[in-house]
């Protein structure tokens, strides 16, 4: 048995989804709160200064409090039908189609929500380890269930799959983020380029 992880983000799509579907989600008054609250976190992530972490839970707090939950996923699931497929790295698309057909199990591991993820992930009949949005009441609170799973990938791969079951494991990443998941894997792929 093999075990293939695949980042999201940059790795199997051309861009980044997240801030794209916080934009397509917004109401008018966020997006024009957004240029004052976020534009120096925005600022700050590109400087190196902002963790990717950081920008993403202040993001979705803005985004996502008080909304609810159904009508979140009911536009996550038009983002991956309507969106999704346009942004989409033919290569990399090859590759997960290449390790499911050998019978390896393939997972996405993400930064990014299980809003848009878990629809696309189960059309394409993927796991998927991600951020999930909390709720109460049927509301958003407007911080994640769990807090932040992006920069814990490697802890929640281990938690949710015994790695010594698997002979071989292929992991493929773009960022900081993605370096703690290409170290449990044999073989690693970053930037589209074989390390090891």
């Amino acid at each position: 048995m093999q075990l293939a992880l695949f980042d999201f983000d940059h790795t199997v799509t051309v861009c980044d989804t997240y801030s794209r579907f916080l934009r397509r989600i917004a109401t008018p008054a966020q997006l024009a709160r957004a240029r004052w609250t976020m534009g120096p976190w925005v600022l700050g992530y590109r400087a190196g200064m902002v963790s990717p972490s950081a920008l993403r839970v202040r993001a979705t707090r803005m985004a996502f409090m008080g909304r609810a939950e159904g009508e979140i996923l009911a536009a996550g699931s038009r983002y991956a039908d309507e969106v999704l497929p346009g942004v989409l790295r033919p290569e990399m698309m090859q590759r997960i189609a290449w390790h499911q057909a050998q019978g390896h199990e393939v997972a996405l591991v993400s930064g990014s929500l299980d809003s848009y993820l878990h629809p696309w992930c189960e059309r394409h009949g993927l796991g998927l380890i991600c951020n999930r949005l909390e709720s109460a009441g049927g509301r958003l609170t407007g911080r994640y269930a769990g807090g932040d799973r992006g920069g814990h990938k490697a802890a929640d791969i281990r938690a949710r799959y015994d790695l010594s079951r698997y002979e071989r494991i292929h992991a493929y990443g773009d960022s900081r983020e993605d370096r703690p998941m290409l170290a449990l894997a044999h073989e690693r792929w970053y930037r589209g380029r074989r390390i090891a």
